[in-house]
Order: structure tokens, then C-alpha cells, then sequence
């Protein structure tokens, strides 16, 4: 089964922390920059919907979603 994939922009992140806050099983912040750090770029099924909605609510735009194609062996 495919599963969708995670990818972080850290130059791009603002360390707003809607990541972390949304999602805390597959982001967290660093401690030093407070920039997003990916703890799990393919998350499980039960995880998937709080991830898809921290992508979309990074206001940075630093978090991207990858949904498997169709006939993608991942």
C-alpha cells in the first residue's frame, strides 16, 4: 500500500509551531532555532489527517504533502 509523504523546508519555516501544535506524533520544533523538525515523514494511516492539516496550515508553506500516484510502488 502507498502511503503519502512528508517533506519540511526549514529555510523556508517562520517557526510558527502550527506544525507541532497540529500534528506532535510527526513534528516537533527545534530547540535552539524553534524551526520545524520532521519526526516521521511517512506517517500511519491513524496520523495522516492531523499531518495533511498542518501542511495546510504552515503559514510559511514549509510543509509539503506527497500523495502516492496511482501504481506508485512506496
Amino acid at each position: 500500500m502507498s502511503t503519502p509523504h512528508l517533506s519540511v523546508d526549514r529555510e523556508r519555516c517562520i517557526g510558527a509551531g502550527m506544525c507541532a501544535m497540529t500534528a506532535p506524533d510527526v513534528f516537533d520544533q527545534d530547540p535552539d532555532e524553534g524551526l520545524v523538525l520532521l519526526l516521521d515523514a511517512d506517517p500511519s494511516p491513524a496520523q495522516r489527517p492531523a499531518a495533511h492539516m498542518a501542511a495546510g496550515l504552515c503559514p510559511a508553506g514549509a510543509i509539503t504533502l506527497r500523495e502516492p500516484e496511482p501504481g506508485d510502488c512506496r
